[in-house]
């Protein structure tokens, strides 16, 4: 978990009248962390500036914006399409709208090698399968457009795009929100599978907190685009700050059926961070 590979102080987030991310700082290693926190937060828009992804008019700045050694804030184009899909990769929430609708399977793997690889058609149909395995998919899916997959396909052909390119650093953002519960645990076990084989680091964006305790190393706990806890994961149960318990209690479930969920008390101040686990 030393090595680090992301390495981010002072991220602010601009948009005209909101700023949506407020100096924020983290690193990231050979390791899984994950960033929770309600809607709004700024967990989102976090990973955006880390893949240049921010729209105009938003606008990031940082003291430091580091990934896998280069500066991101001084990245030109031509430098953003060598790094974005690549050495860093994202898997979105929901294929219905992350993946190509009018192009095969196939034809989105096969673009996401040409675009960052020199290999001809054998060698990148060799590359394509391998991607398929990791994701436990068959070769038939290939031919298939993404309106014939079911979410959890989908979900795997996403992560195969990712993947394909052998990334060092894998960005999810709320990978399994758009799935059933056995669904969720299947596409996160082979995520952390695929970053323990690979050895490569992962930022998981999530509000499923007991799916972050069992599969992440540490977790963030954002409010209002600040952090306002850190530890790790495995001691989510046992948090003490107010916003992170109330994060962990406030779900629903069998057992707290017909009881009144626990509500926050939005006027106190969250902003004290635990700096021992950040």
């Amino acid at each position: 978990m030393t090595e680090t590979r992301i390495a981010v102080s002072g991220l602010n987030i601009d948009y005209p009248g909101a700023r949506v991310v407020k100096n924020l700082s983290f690193t990231l290693g050979n390791e899984r962390l994950a960033l929770v926190g309600e809607s709004g937060s700024g967990k989102s828009m976090t990973a955006r500036a880390l893949m240049g992804l921010v729209r105009k008019p938003g606008h990031v700045s940082a003291t430091t914006l580091n990934v896998l050694g280069r500066d991101v804030t001084t990245l030109n184009d031509r430098g953003w399409r060598a790094l974005r899909g690549n050495d860093i990769a994202m898997v979105l929430q929901d294929p219905r709208y992350a993946l190509n609708p009018v192009k095969t399977v196939l034809a989105q793997l096969d673009e996401a090698l040409t675009l960052h690889q020199r290999m001809n058609r054998k060698q990148r149909m060799e590359k394509i399968n391998e991607a398929l395995r990791a994701v436990e998919l068959e070769p038939t899916v290939l031919q298939r457009y993404p309106g014939e997959l079911s979410g959890g396909m989908g979900q795997r052909v996403m992560i195969a795009i990712a993947l394909v390119n052998d990334p060092h650093v894998l960005i999810a953002d709320e990978p399994t929100s758009a799935l059933d519960a056995r669904l969720r645990n299947q596409i996160l076990e082979l995520l952390v599978a695929q970053c323990e084989q690979r050895q490569m680091a992962m930022l998981l964006i999530s509000h499923d907190l007991p799916l972050v305790a069992q599969h992440c190393h540490r977790v963030m706990v954002m409010y209002q685009g600040e952090c306002v806890d850190a530890m790790a994961a495995s001691n989510l149960p046992h948090a003490q700050h107010p916003y992170t318990r109330t994060l962990w209690t406030c779900r629903p479930g069998a057992e707290t059926w017909g009881q009144m969920l626990p509500t926050l008390d939005r006027s106190q101040s969250f902003t004290e961070v635990n700096d021992e686990h950040r």
